[in-house]
């Protein structure tokens, strides 16, 4: 049992593999080929656009910023030694846009950026949804909206680690390291945000538990309907 657990366990790139191949990228970049800086951007996009909407609370920024940030990545390639790892750099670019943007922000309106809902409903729709139910998309669709805007609600430092730590699966390790704060100040962080979800959670379950298996009137008028159309004349 143990020996087909381990072939059809999914495997993990390996760090030291990946950096290798992240470098030889990179020369070929500095080389001029822009395709392969192509093949960097694909490797990493998922990641990336993650730090920058948790930073941002909005889709549409936080596109613009990756995408700044990979102008910002490519100009600098040339300073790219590999001492410290490709992902590793390039988030401390987009953290660095990331800010930058949001300080310009505050000088403009002098009040904290807004998540905006309508980015809310562009990212879900830009999901792909593979469940093959309609009712079941759409409920999946309606519950990780609702998730985004709670996580949008918590403060900036809890909301970065908890997408880095929950959702990129990064280690307690990698994330303190992208964030340059210490592994305690990550551990706490993590550990603030998900209970401040959990009880913004549970306060939203307690709001709505009295609309619970809700019978509306047109179920009702159908039911009714329905019974009576199998009674005796």
């Amino acid at each position: 049992m143990r020996g087909m657990s381990a072939l059809i366990a999914p495997l993990k790139p390996d760090p030291a593999a990946v950096a290798t191949a992240d470098t030889e990228l990179v020369h070929r970049v500095l080389a001029g080929d822009r395709a392969a800086f192509a093949v960097i951007m694909r490797r990493y996009n998922q990641r990336l656009f993650r730090v920058a909407r948790a930073v941002l609370g909005n889709h549409t920024e936080a596109k613009d910023a990756v995408q700044d940030a990979y102008l910002a990545a490519y100009r600098a390639l040339g300073e790219f030694r590999g001492d410290a790892q490709m992902a590793t750099w390039l988030t401390r670019i987009v953290l660095n846009e990331c800010m930058g943007r949001q300080r310009t922000e505050h000088r403009r309106q002098r009040i904290a950026p807004m998540v905006s809902m309508e980015s809310d409903m562009d990212a879900t729709r830009s999901v792909p949804d593979t469940q093959p139910q309609p009712e079941a998309a759409a409920a999946r669709a309606e519950m990780r909206a609702l998730l985004q805007r709670r996580v949008d609600a918590l403060p900036d430092n809890l909301r970065v680690v908890f997408v880095l730590r929950a959702v990129e699966e990064m280690s307690v390790r990698e994330t303190a390291e992208h964030l340059g704060i210490s592994a305690e100040a990550t551990r706490i962080r993590y550990f603030r945000a998900r209970c401040t979800l959990r009880k913004s959670l549970a306060e939203l379950a307690e709001s709505v538990q009295r609309d619970l298996y809700e019978f509306g009137c047109h179920e009702c008028d159908e039911l009714i309907a329905r019974v009576f159309s199998r009674l005796d004349p």
